[in-house]
């Protein structure tokens, strides 16, 4: 690519910190410009939930690169000064200081937000999505303190678990029957379930919240019924919105997030995006995905990079996500929602189960199995017939099921 062109990321999450080192990996010597609304240079999110507030770590090791890094590699950062403008047209952006900055290629990378209740907001409720959250809830998770989670996701069972490092009593409110909604096979939501109750957690599904007591700071969360519980500190998780306001109102395609192909490509020429905003075409599965993970937030914005440095390689990888809750390391690889049968492969350390869907594996969740879960990633990718049978035989090692 010729050096007088300038390339544009608009979003300085993960997605944006890791696009914009593989551009100048893949060669692009040209300008780039960094535009994000945080304050924060570029880091990883995954932490926030667990080392950040379980055991007061540092914040510098989330940072995907420093600052004289970003220097040193002629990158424009611009924080705190989100885009409030993204003109196809001109090829411009127009940010909320005023300033314009014109592109010759542009990475959407704006990433999604907190779903957020429709309670009133007291001091003491947090939505946890930015080192600013994290920070601001790791000071109210004091040893003793009544923690109220709502949402039995990822998010709310590691909160839970941090919490409980810390000394505090935690309840996890969720308003579906089991934990993990969707996301988990038969079986495995009552697992987790069971591992917060043994380790000191209130599980309760099925409940619904109704308000926020107290004033001017939350005191108490009341339940549909009747009960309030105690709560110094709430904290809600349940789920995230993705940022497609810039791209929709520029014109761009969007369904519940910004409509890319294989190749990260946007419905405006020479626009791109990727990470947790996209629902983007899986060539592996012939469907489409939307997906709030750090693997797709890193690996389809070097995808997009590489691309639009000149490459032509799709972005096509088997989603995966992880979790790690007390002494649980839980893995979901695939996509396995639309299983309609399962297969066990169980010792002494753990479990996978395997999920098909019309004879093909489509998925698997691996519980203190992280070994087998890097082989089942490639066997869904690379032999979706891999015999039945021989999944569920622990004397056959999966790797040699690869081929």
């Amino acid at each position: 690519m010729a050096a007088a062109e300038t390339f544009v990321v608009v979003g300085a999450g993960h997605a944006g910190g890791r696009a914009v080192e593989a551009l100048r990996g893949a060669g692009f010597d040209g300008r780039i410009v960094l535009a994000g609304a945080e304050t924060h240079l570029p880091y990883e999110r995954p932490p926030l939930s667990k080392e950040v507030l379980a055991k007061d770590k540092d914040l510098g090791f989330c940072l995907t690169n420093s600052e004289d890094w970003y220097a040193d590699n002629r990158i424009e950062v611009i924080l705190g000064d989100p885009v409030r403008v993204l003109d196809p047209g001109r090829r411009r952006i127009v940010l909320d200081s005023g300033r314009e900055v014109a592109y010759s290629r542009l990475l959407l990378a704006t990433g999604a937000r907190v779903r957020r209740l429709s309670l009133d907001d007291l001091a003491g409720v947090h939505y946890l999505r930015a080192i600013d959250d994290a920070l601001a809830l790791r000071r109210d998770l004091r040893d003793g303190a009544n923690i109220v989670v709502v949402g039995g996701g990822f998010i709310g069972l590691e909160v839970a678990a941090s919490a409980r490092q810390r000394g505090c009593a935690v309840t996890v409110l969720e308003s579906m029957p089991a934990l993990l909604g969707r996301m988990a096979a038969p079986g495995i939501a009552e697992y987790v379930a069971d591992l917060h109750r043994r380790n000191g957690v209130d599980v309760r599904t099925g409940v619904t919240v109704t308000a926020f007591e107290g004033g001017p700071r939350v005191e108490g969360v009341a339940l549909a019924g009747g009960e309030v519980l105690a709560a110094d500190a709430v904290v809600v998780g349940i789920g995230v919105v993705p940022n497609v306001e810039l791209a929709a109102d520029a014109g761009i395609e969007t369904d519940n997030g910004v409509l890319v192909d294989e190749f990260c490509r946007t419905s405006a020429p020479d626009v791109y995006a990727a990470g947790d905003v996209t629902n983007h075409y899986n060539p592996l599965f012939g469907k489409r995905m939307r997906l709030e993970s750090w693997q797709n937030a890193q690996n389809q914005a070097i995808a997009a990079a590489k691309i639009m440095a000149g490459g032509d390689e799709p972005f096509a990888e088997v989603p995966w996500l992880w979790s790690d809750q007390f002494d649980l390391n839980l893995q979901i690889a695939g996509a396995g929602m639309d299983a309609d049968e399962t297969v066990t492969r169980e010792n002494a350390n753990g479990f996978i189960v395997f999920q098909r869907a019309g004879g093909r594996l489509i998925g698997a969740i691996a519980v203190n199995r992280p070994r087998d879960m890097r082989a089942a990633r490639t066997l869904i990718a690379k032999r979706p017939d891999v015999p039945w049978a021989d999944l569920a035989d622990e004397s056959i090692p999966l790797r040699k099921l690869i081929g």
